[in-house]
């Protein structure tokens, strides 16, 4: 059986597609080419299905949810913060798979960062 090597891209929908761009680039440190390529760090990725009715996506209207791995957690919070980015309180821990923290950029998408256990 062929089968898909990773994910190849994430695209999205924005108001004004080159101030998104830039925030990301900018409060995340996403190092994103011309194109729009980024070569980010080998590390596991999680796919997984929610419940239509869920809440952790923080809207009914969001149908997905970004999540990137992070080296320091509490460190790119306070940077988010320090940026004036809309950074959720409350941070969750979870035995054996780590830490998360959410952000909601400038177009509305709430954003997971996951720091693995």
């Amino acid at each position: 059986m062929e089968r898909v090597l990773g994910i190849g891209g994430h695209f999205m929908r924005a108001a004004n597609p080159a101030a998104l761009t830039s925030w990301y680039r900018d409060c995340l440190g996403l190092d994103i080419d011309e194109n729009g390529q980024w070569h980010q760090e080998a590390g596991p990725t999680v796919f997984a299905a929610f419940e239509s009715g869920t809440d952790y996506f923080n809207s009914p209207t969001q149908q997905t949810m970004l999540n990137f791995r992070v080296r320091d957690l509490d460190a790119i919070l306070a940077q988010l913060r320090s940026k004036g980015a809309d950074v959720a309180e409350e941070t969750q821990d979870m035995d054996g798979v780590g830490r998360f923290g959410w952000v909601t950029d400038p177009e509305g998408n709430r954003i997971e960062l996951w720091q693995p256990a």
